[in-house]
This record gives structure tokens, C-alpha cells and sequence, in this order.
């Protein structure tokens, strides 16, 4: 049991240590979306995906280490929760005060990597209500509204007020 507790603590220092990298990576595209540097923000997206993959592969082993964990000591291995095997370690105190720490410091860092995409999110939303307020502009100034100039048939002829015609030749010039 020993062991796979300091499995499960190694574990837990490797995805601390990673979610720690996808903070920095996620709090250095703050500014870059403010700047709208497209080129630099793929790049950091990039680089969040390859820290996701292995954060990914590592928390894949700390499922197994739980669940060996929840094996030896009789529980099924998906109702075991860090929280729980921690409460549970009353009579080994080094190794619950090391287990509470790395737990608390998962818990801290997920919660600032949380927060920081959530601002990342917002500053993304305001940016493309912004383009898509620029966009609106740019149609709305392409469309003038339409003229009176009725056809003999009682229907409009389409004509743009200060929008030139072209193909058409002026005779009476």
C-alpha cells in the first residue's frame, strides 16, 4: 500500500507540474488576444494542446493508481475519491499530510487554469461580437437604400440611391 500511495503522489507532482505549464501557457494568451496576434495565439494553442495530451496520458495513471489503491483496500475503483483515500489514511499521517497537499494543490492550480480560460473565453466572445459589429457596417454601407423610380409595369427598378450605375449609357448628355 506504501507504494502505491507514493505512485499516487509521484503522479499527482507530474499533473500539478503540468497543469502549472497550462497556466503559463493559457495566462501568456491573455495578451495576445488582446492584441489580436492570430499567429501568436496558434502558437500557444499549439503548445496547450500537446501539454493537454499529457496531461491527459497522466491522469490516466492516476485513474489506475486509484484504482489499485481501491482495490487493496476493498472499494470499487471509480467511487474512490482523492478527498476520501486521504480521510481514509488517519493512521498514517506523513502520508496523508503529503496526499492532502498535492490534492490541494491540484485542486488550486485547476481552479486558476479555470478561471484564467473563462476571462480567455470572454476576451475571445467580445472579439468577435466586435468583428462581427465591423462586418455588419461594412454591409450595411453597401447597401443604400433603394430609389422611387418605378418601371411602367408599377415596380421598382432596384436603382441605389448614390450607388453609380454602370453599363449604362447616358444619351441625352
Amino acid at each position: 500500500m506504501s507504494s502505491l500511495l507514493e505512485n499516487l503522489v509521484d503522479v499527482l507532482d507530474r499533473e500539478c507540474a503540468l497543469y502549472e505549464k497550462l497556466l503559463e501557457l493559457s495566462s501568456r494568451k491573455t495578451p495576445v488576444i488582446i492584441q489580436r496576434d492570430l499567429k501568436e495565439l496558434s502558437k500557444i494553442t499549439e503548445d496547450e494542446q500537446v501539454v493537454v495530451s499529457f496531461i491527459n496520458a497522466v491522469d490516466k495513471e492516476r485513474e489506475g493508481v486509484m484504482d489499485n489503491i481501491a482495490e487493496v483496500i476493498g472499494e470499487k475503483g471509480n467511487d474512490l475519491k482523492l478527498t476520501d483515500l486521504v480521510r481514509m489514511l488517519n493512521s498514517r499521517p506523513a502520508e496523508q499530510k503529503a496526499l492532502a497537499i498535492k490534492r490541494d494543490r491540484l485542486k488550486e492550480v485547476s481552479t486558476n487554469v479555470q478561471r484564467v480560460n473563462d476571462q480567455n473565453q470572454m476576451l475571445l466572445q467580445s472579439s468577435l461580437e466586435m468583428v462581427q459589429y465591423e462586418m455588419n457596417i461594412i454591409q450595411s454601407a453597401r447597401r443604400a437604400p433603394e430609389t422611387a423610380n418605378y418601371t411602367r409595369y408599377a415596380g421598382t427598378r432596384g436603382d441605389r440611391i448614390g450607388v453609380a450605375m454602370t453599363g449604362r449609357f447616358d444619351a441625352k448628355q
